[in-house]
């Protein structure tokens, strides 16, 4: 077995767990069979999540090891013109990779923030950009940055590509509700496949290099602009968005022609995942009305702290060292493909690096044991939960999201939540007046891992900022004598 695979990491933006038909056979109303014949060809996770049910901290996670809460990002996401969220001084799992001789690019979505030049307080488009990709451990980038924010246009390296003299309005139909500079006639509907040529090139040009190579494929797809390219525009016969998940899903399979094409297929390990859940204001009506579920049998969408915010596909390929059609049910997170991949070439990470990744190379391998005893997860409006064994405790009385969009029971809800996911995977039944205890023990838990700054073994590291595990919550006045 080659111990040094190619490394591809596939990330959807916005993609639900039900999304995907090997994930939900029964009610997924889209054609994925990419997706799907990835699965067959490798692992199909069926308890894997973002670290967060938004977009940049999840990112940071799968690309830190690190969970986002602990830097300065505490809810929401970052602007168009935002600072880069990852520290200069701290390692990546790109740079990690680079230092063991890996070639390393990212094509696709950044939205972790950039060193935005400015004279007299306005962004200088025109001028070089620090603190994006190149400057967080990949060689190269090519990308349009954030999809639905300005400046509309490509950015490679650490530069914006071509004048940026239109100004591109709102577009109710597109979703697009920042307006702002832009490259005259940028075509939203070409993104992803000019992103998916870029790398189907990528994998060509390093297929027959004497480096193994890392690339991040975070798509742009199926988050909006809601513009399906004119091959798949009303291709799915439900909605825009479900179009995109269509066009997602052939993104995928001209990665996996890509590599076979190159000979290195069975060089290279292959994952395709999500960043969040499904995001909920693009419209579910569609989706609803032929039975689709957007997050399975899960309660929630994208923001949401219920596990239809942060539950995602996660499909892994390596032939000769993953065995095909496998399903495996242990928990893992994004954050783990850090000590993931250090385990796979070799490295042992430094104390203040991934302190919440966690190798899942023993299950990629067939192993049965957990990898993970607990996991914190974090909500779009900065709220916690805490998984362990088949409890959650969500530190919230409702989704924990931007939005709410369900009622609160009659009478009012507890301040928590705490679910047995067994029994009860659509958390509908809050049993914490029934066992008050297991909640103290998961609080406790997380306060620990909060002040030690760290969630794996290793000395007590500083957290950004400080972090408050409530956000409001009143668990106080939750009585223990139930």
């Amino acid at each position: 077995m080659n111990q040094t695979p190619n490394i591809i990491v596939i990330l959807a933006d916005d993609m639900g767990f039900g999304d995907a038909l090997c994930y939900d056979p029964d009610y997924c109303r889209v054609p994925t069979p990419n997706i799907d014949r990835l699965a067959e060809q490798g692992m199909r996770f069926t308890d894997a999540h973002a670290t967060s049910s938004l977009c940049n901290p999840s990112r940071y996670g799968l690309l830190t090891g690190r969970y986002a809460w602990r830097s300065p990002l505490q809810r929401g996401v970052l602007g168009p013109v935002d600072p880069p969220l990852i520290a200069d001084d701290r390692l990546t799992l790109p740079a990690m990779l680079r230092e063991q001789g890996y070639a390393t690019a990212c094509i696709g979505k950044w939205h972790l923030g950039w060193d935005w030049p400015e004279r007299d307080g306005e962004v200088m488009y025109d001028a070089p950009l620090g603190g994006g990709p190149t400057e967080r451990g990949f060689d190269t980038y090519f990308g349009d940055d954030v999809p639905n924010y300005p400046p509309y246009a490509w950015i490679e390296g650490g530069q914006v590509q071509g004048e940026t003299t239109a100004f591109i309005e709102h577009d109710p139909v597109l979703v697009l509700n920042h307006p702002g500079p832009g490259v005259p006639d940028w075509p939203f509907d070409a993104v992803l496949p000019t992103l998916t040529q870029r790398v189907v090139d990528y994998i060509g040009e390093h297929a027959t290099g004497q480096r193994p190579f890392f690339l991040y494929f975070p798509l742009t797809t199926p988050h909006e602009p809601i513009a399906p390219s004119p091959a798949f525009k009303g291709k799915s016969g439900i909605s825009g968005v479900a179009d995109l998940i269509m066009e997602t899903d052939w993104a995928v399979g001209e990665v996996m022609a890509a590599l076979h094409a190159g000979g290195v297929a069975e060089e290279t390990l292959l994952i395709f995942t999500t960043d969040n859940g499904h995001c909920p204001y693009t419209d579910l009506a569609p989706f609803q009305r032929v039975g689709h579920r957007v997050s399975g049998p899960y309660r929630g969408c994208r923001a949401d702290i219920w596990e239809g915010g942060h539950r995602v596909p996660f499909v892994a390929s390596w032939p000769g060292a993953i065995a095909a059609g496998t399903v495996c049910d242990r928990t893992i997170s994004l954050a783990d493909l850090m000590a993931t991949c250090a385990e796979l070439v070799g490295v042992e990470l430094p104390e203040d690096a991934a302190e919440d990744s966690v190798s899942a190379l023993p299950l990629l391998l067939g192993g049965r044991e957990d990898v993970r005893s607990e996991t914190v997860y974090h909500s779009g409006a900065g709220q916690f939960a805490v998984f362990r064994g088949p409890w959650k405790l969500a530190l919230c009385n409702d989704g924990g999201g931007y939005w709410n969009p369900e009622e609160a029971p009659p009478g009012g809800a507890p301040p928590v939540q705490l679910y047995n996911l067994e029994d009860d995977p659509g958390e509908r039944c809050n049993l914490i007046k029934a066992h008050p205890s297991i909640a103290v023990s998961m609080v406790a838990y997380l306060e620990h891992v909060v002040a030690e700054g760290r969630s794996t073994p290793g000395p007590r590291q500083r957290n950004d900022v400080p972090v408050d595990i409530w956000k409001g919550a009143a668990f106080e006045e939750v009585h223990y004598d139930a």
